[in-house]
């Protein structure tokens, strides 16, 4: 019997279908059918949220280095740009991507916010498929700010399976912000 990673005990293999496994979970929500995040030759599958079209696609994780289109828009997947969230597409990206998401919580009257902007474009074109970068314009989408309780700007968090896993406030440079993203890549 092993765990899966939300704690979970995974009981048995229960079939192959379509070149999926199946497995018999028992978790908090009581017993369920899961089935793995792999493709037929039993590699991983990554969710990827369309920064056009917020549509969630299933890429192999080896052709995240391929520049993978949208199934739903045809547009890239990864096309090195921030993505901006608001209120109504924020917790899909969140919570349905696969890899790391960068929010950079920033104003447009604030200084530092203006002065880091072009720094976070550069990441977000070196971190093209090993990390999603996005922005929350504060002044537009209070509720957000609110609600994950931004008292400074620019505050940058890091949510990993829709959970935030770290947040620093205050405008960093082009090498300070890659060695902090990389640590979670």
């Amino acid at each position: 019997m092993r765990r899966n990673p939300d704690g979970g005990k995974i009981l048995a293999a229960a079939s192959l279908y379509h070149g999926k496994t199946s497995a018999l979970e028992i978790s908090a929500r009581g017993p369920h059918l899961t089935r793995s995040r792999t493709n037929g030759d039993g590699m991983p599958n990554q969710h990827i949220v369309c920064p056009h079209c917020h549509s969630v696609n299933r890429v192999p994780a080896e052709r995240l280095a391929e520049n993978p289109k949208c199934g739903a828009c045809k547009a890239a997947l990864f096309d090195g740009l921030p993505v901006d969230l608001g209120g109504s597409n924020f917790r899909t990206h969140i919570e349905r991507n696969d890899l790391p998401v960068v929010v950079d919580f920033w104003a447009p009257w604030c200084g530092p916010c203006r002065s880091m902007a072009p720094v976070f474009v550069q990441a977000a074109a070196t971190l093209r498929g090993r990390a999603r970068l996005a922005k929350v314009n504060t002044e537009a989408e209070p509720q957000l700010a609110s609600q994950y309780a931004i008292r400074s700007i620019p505050t940058l968090i890091v949510f990993r399976n829709g959970r935030e896993v770290e947040r620093m406030s205050g405008a960093l440079d082009a090498h300070s912000l890659n060695a902090w993203i990389n640590r979670w890549v």
